[in-house]
């Protein structure tokens, strides 16, 4: 062979081994072990880790998450308000957040969607001292309650009187922040709104404060979502394989902690937060009032229900916690 056609034929050898090398996967995208990478996502809680977040931390412990392909960071926020505002400028993947807050997000114009309802039903409910005189919401008139100053819950007490027959406008509400605890042991208010029946009622029960509570839902109130995960518009279009998987994976997280719920709850408690230490015995009696309510029934877990998105939109909007005429089927998607 010519030298001129031996060093021609050399060149194309290495430019042809070059393209192979260019179609294979690189190093980058696979992990030590041979296997395919995993893909990263950042998830936002809605407050710091409880029972509620049991099936997430599940899912994680288990291997759900990576036999999905998944590497899920969980974060906590700074503010209950950040995850909506992180989601939606892209700075967080999903998060935990609340069907009404989802809706009044996209009537700001906030495009972000809820893709899996966790919770099915108001965990915030109306919470009066076990031995008081108010039976049903009625009898709310001439009463204080303690609330931390969110429209929402406003509409809600406001609902919740008119149906059962009462006077609203002779309802004072008293702004006590986030010490609902507080305002209602020290008898600075006669009822509460704001504080959740699987956590605020079962510490004041247990520091010898037992509370009765009336259910929004049971007067007038839509049984809305009380939890929900979100995303923004624009990532559930571009990757939603992404999310499908994510929803796969809590599906099993769920099942296992349905079916071993004192192993779910060891699973949390060894990712509680320090500054919020939890209590065994509170995390355990939340979880047992939490796991019918996040039971989808004969439906997968975080199915949602397009009459209810309606319901509560058309409730918001009566109640002018939204004023723009946001479209109830444009605020969630189901996978």
């Amino acid at each position: 062979m010519k030298k001129s056609a031996f060093i021609l034929l050399s060149l194309l050898l290495l430019i042809l081994s070059a393209c192979g090398k260019n179609n294979q996967t690189s190093p980058a995208e696979k992990t030590s072990d041979g296997n395919k990478k995993l893909e990263k996502v950042t998830l936002m809680l809605d407050w710091y880790p409880n029972a509620v977040h049991s099936f997430l931390y599940a899912a994680q412990e288990k291997g759900y998450f990576k036999e999905q392909g998944l590497d899920v960071k969980i974060e906590m926020p700074a503010d209950t308000n950040d995850p909506l505002k992180l989601v939606a400028a892209g700075q967080i993947d999903m998060a935990l957040s609340y069907q009404p807050q989802v809706l009044v997000a996209r009537g700001e114009e906030i495009p972000v969607q809820s893709f899996g309802a966790i919770v099915r039903h108001p965990l915030n409910q109306l919470m009066v001292p076990a031995d008081s005189s108010i039976k049903s919401p009625k009898d709310l008139a001439g009463k204080t309650i303690g609330y931390p100053s969110i429209p929402l819950d406003e509409a809600i007490v406001q609902s919740m009187v008119k149906a059962d027959g009462g006077d609203a406008s002779k309802v004072k509400m008293v702004d006590v922040g986030w010490d609902l605890i507080p305002a209602m042991a020290t008898k600075k208010t006669n009822a509460l709104i704001g504080g959740y029946i699987n956590h605020e009622k079962l510490l004041l029960d247990k520091e010898g404060h037992p509370m009765r509570t009336l259910n929004p839902a049971d007067y007038g109130v839509p049984d809305y979502y009380e939890l929900v995960l979100v995303g923004s518009e624009k990532e559930l279009k571009a990757k939603p394989e992404v999310f499908k998987k994510f929803m796969t994976a809590i599906g099993k997280g769920q099942k296992y902690v349905q079916d071993h719920p004192e192993a779910g709850l060891s699973v949390l408690l060894k990712h509680e937060d320090k500054s919020s230490p939890l209590e065994k015995d509170i995390e355990t009696k939340s979880l047992q009032i939490l796991l019918p309510l996040m039971d989808a029934k004969d439906k997968s877990f975080g199915y949602q229900d397009p009459q209810t998105w309606n319901q509560v939109a058309d409730w918001l909007k009566e109640n002018k916690v939204i004023k723009s005429n946001v479209k109830a089927k444009d605020a969630f998607i189901n996978f």
